[in-house]
């Protein structure tokens, strides 16, 4: 194959002419190399959490057994160092395993691309809890923005052109546009309540309306939870909502709400000590409980006064 560049013809290299999907492949397997452990730098506000659980036990005795079957994947950075984007997961299994290298596919990816991929990468797991998909939603849709806000590269598809971004993610997750908006409220969560939801102490819905709560109102919130040891309903997530909107949203507000009887609510007992509970009559009215013991401690309190004043 000839190419003219004015009077001159060029012809193309007898190895490009004749280049193989087989020599191809083997141009991609030199970018998989093993890399020190120690060169290799975690991904920034990295959204998903590596278990130390029984699926990290196996995976450590596999790779003592077997090494890394799959490459991780990296990226170069401009001090020179590895950024891992894929593979958080086998990386410390080699550690555990007492391995100093990784076995890596080295990519050039920009920082946009790099969050794709390792939010598309990470939602493959079998378990991925709500505060996980919360950030890596977060994260993996400001990246698609920001694409779809650049002109795009050469023989690619630019990212937003015919489907606003959050469309697009809705598409690819499997998600509804609202549920990925939903999920991403969560990430205006204090710390504590978002715990909360992950450990299924919370319900989804309710935490979604209180992650409008300012920081302070949430934590007034999480003391009256505690005190009243109930989380809210969605009716009552709803109705703190609307009082912060209004202004309203008081501290005394919240507790009174929190103090609300739910529909279909068990009345709780006052004391869940059965060495408690099978000492008071059932004669005694509930709600009355608490008093009844406070009236026996009295009691006895006094004869133990009046059995130490006859020693004297």
């Amino acid at each position: 194959m000839a190419r003219s560049r004015g009077n001159k013809i060029e012809l193309t290299a007898y190895d490009d002419l004749f280049e193989t999907d087989e020599s191809r492949a083997e141009a991609a397997l030199s970018k998989i190399r093993e890399i020190p452990i120690s060169e290799i730098d975690e991904f920034p506000d990295h959204p998903f959490k590596v278990l130390m659980d029984e699926d990290m036990e196996q995976l450590v005795e596999s790779v003592k057994r077997n090494g890394v079957m799959t490459p991780a994947t990296v990226r170069l950075k401009e001090d020179g160092r590895y950024e891992l984007i894929s593979g958080h997961r086998r990386k410390k299994a080699c550690e555990l395993a007492g391995l100093e290298t990784l076995k890596c596919e080295v990519k050039e990816l920009t920082r946009d691309e790099a969050i794709i991929i390792m939010v598309e990468s990470n939602l493959q797991r079998s378990t991925i809890l709500p505060s996980e998909k919360a950030f890596a939603y977060k994260m993996r849709l400001e990246a698609m923005k920001r694409q779809a806000g650049r002109p795009p590269k050469e023989n690619s598809s630019p990212v937003g052109t015919h489907l606003r971004s959050d469309a697009e993610l809705a598409e690819k997750v499997g998600e509804s546009r609202n549920q990925i908006q939903r999920y991403i409220r969560l990430t205006e969560l204090v710390p504590e309540i978002l715990q909360m939801v992950d450990e299924r102490q919370m319900a989804f819905r309710p935490a979604v309306e209180i992650s409008y709560l300012s920081e302070e109102q949430q934590y007034t919130l999480l003391e009256a939870m505690e005190y009243n040891d109930a989380t809210p309903s969605l009716a009552q997530a709803i109705k703190m909502k609307k009082f912060m909107q209004d202004g309203k949203l008081t501290d005394e507000v919240i507790q009174s709400i929190m103090q609300e009887e739910k529909p279909n609510q068990r009345e709780k007992p006052a004391f869940r000590d059965e060495r408690i509970t099978k000492l008071i009559p059932k004669t005694v009215p509930k709600g009355q409980e608490t008093d009844f013991v406070v009236k026996a401690l009295e009691f006895y309190n006094r004869h133990l006064q009046r059995s130490k004043d006859r020693e004297r």
